[in-house]
């Protein structure tokens, strides 16, 4: 096995770990994985750097981590770089202005709860999806048909075609997925290739005025063109990712001991791999 096989399968366990909120104070709190999520920045596959970024966004996630990222040695300066950098794809560094926007507000959002208690309780909720982003938004989608890591898989390969995806959250448990997307990719373009897979079908979740849900259909007729993302490799296949344990790490929640093992192991990797 490549190093740089390597180095996909373990920063993509430590992203699909820190998918699981129980999960995250642990990474953040370990002494190799934060520094090893740094470097992965600056790794040449840009697989490699997208994923280190999603698994940096699920740790930043949690405020109580925020600090702890924003202070990591070389985290705010490696995130600059990946924004600057001319050879990022554009979702890369959408991505990566994010989570530099969100850890360089950290210190303030206490004073800003302080002032207004009430409305915050609403912002949230939704700090992460997106309210702070105008280049962005968030698209809440009801999956029928999501019902195990094998259709799981298949949406995130229909997802990850389309090109103004910045990032996804599966909530497996009430069959729903979180896009961020691009403010100017349209919400229709996620049902168009949810439903091309034709095991699955997608419904937009919207808000009503008095707080209420409200779950609408992509019309059949109203199917528009899907512009490919070529930017962004596609995720490592099934047949070459350990897949039993990436299905424990997503899916298997309060699996925080589980993982602890491997991820002692992924700490271990990334001490004896600070090289690239």
């Amino acid at each position: 096995m490549s190093a740089e096989l390597d180095a996909l399968t373990v920063v993509n366990q430590l992203r699909d770990l820190a998918a699981d909120p129980l999960n995250r104070r642990a990474i953040v709190e370990d002494q190799g994985c934060l520094p090893g999520l740094i470097l992965f920045f600056d790794h040449p596959n840009p697989q490699v750097v997208y994923s280190a970024l999603l698994a940096v966004r699920y740790l930043a996630e949690c405020r109580a981590n925020r600090e702890k990222l924003k202070g990591e040695l070389g985290m705010m300066l490696s995130l600059q770089n990946v924004m600057q950098k001319s050879t990022s794809p554009g979702e890369t560094k959408l991505l990566a202005s994010e989570i530099y926007e969100i850890l360089q507000s950290a210190g303030k959002e206490e004073a800003e709860q302080a002032e207004a208690a009430a409305a915050s309780c609403r912002r949230k909720a939704h700090f992460f999806l997106g309210s702070n982003n105008k280049r962005a938004k968030t698209v809440v989608l009801h999956i029928d048909g999501l019902d195990n890591s094998t259709r799981r898989s298949l949406c995130e390969e229909a997802l990850l075609k389309i090109r103004g995806v910045i990032s996804f959250t599966f909530q497996m448990a009430v069959k729903r997925c979180v896009v961020r997307i691009r403010s100017d990719l349209k919400a229709e373009a996620l049902g168009t290739a949810i439903n091309s897979t034709k095991v699955m079908m997608a419904q937009q979740v919207v808000k009503t005025e008095d707080g209420g849900e409200l779950m609408v259909p992509f019309q059949e007729d109203a199917a528009v063109l899907v512009e490919e993302n070529t930017d962004i490799p596609d995720y490592l296949p099934e047949d070459e990712s350990p897949s039993n344990e990436q299905d424990k790490a997503v899916t298997r929640v309060g699996s925080i001991t589980d993982g602890m093992g491997w991820l002692s192991t992924a700490a271990n990797f990334l001490s004896r791999s600070f090289y690239w």
